[in-house]
């Protein structure tokens, strides 16, 4: 065997051996994340989207209910307008409470109840040509094909 060849090996059984270790990772760190843990990364990019004005994206991590409430288009256009142009900011800082659970727990009072739900209070901060304001919202995120979503409260 050349060195040529010996080499290519070395360097295939290396690649193969990343890719073990990285899916093995993977497969662990899934195990060792908890549904809170879990409930709040999504909310957590939801707003790490809003941030940056990616709608689309953060759109993507509704649940089915958000979005048949809200069309894709309408809701890009929507946000960009109210929070960007209305507000005379270009994006705002976030803060997170800790997760709640809760086990039962209905979008609107005529919705379907949802079950192993978590609440997260959002408190956005705005800087823009009306001043220095909080908008703060109960977020709920929950698992819809084994994917967490989020959800907003309709209730009146």
């Amino acid at each position: 065997m050349s060195r040529k060849s010996a080499s290519i090996k070395g360097f295939v059984m290396g690649m193969v051996l990343l890719v073990c270790i990285v899916t093995v990772f993977m497969l662990i760190r899934g195990a060792w994340f908890s549904p809170d843990e879990e409930a709040a990364a999504v909310v957590e990019e939801f707003y790490l989207f809003e941030q940056e004005g990616e709608f689309s994206s953060s759109w993507e991590l509704f649940h089915s209910t958000m979005k048949e409430r809200f069309k894709k288009g309408h809701y890009i256009q929507d946000r960009a307008h109210v929070f960007m142009n209305h507000f005379g900011v270009e994006t705002f800082e976030f803060v997170m409470s800790e997760p709640e659970k809760i086990d039962q727990w209905k979008l609107s009072e005529t919705g379907p109840s949802m079950e192993n739900v978590y609440k997260i209070l959002v408190t956005q901060t705005y800087k823009g040509t009306y001043g220095n304001f909080d908008l703060e919202q109960e977020v709920f995120a929950v698992q819809e094909k084994d994917e967490w979503k989020i959800v907003w409260n309709y209730n009146q």
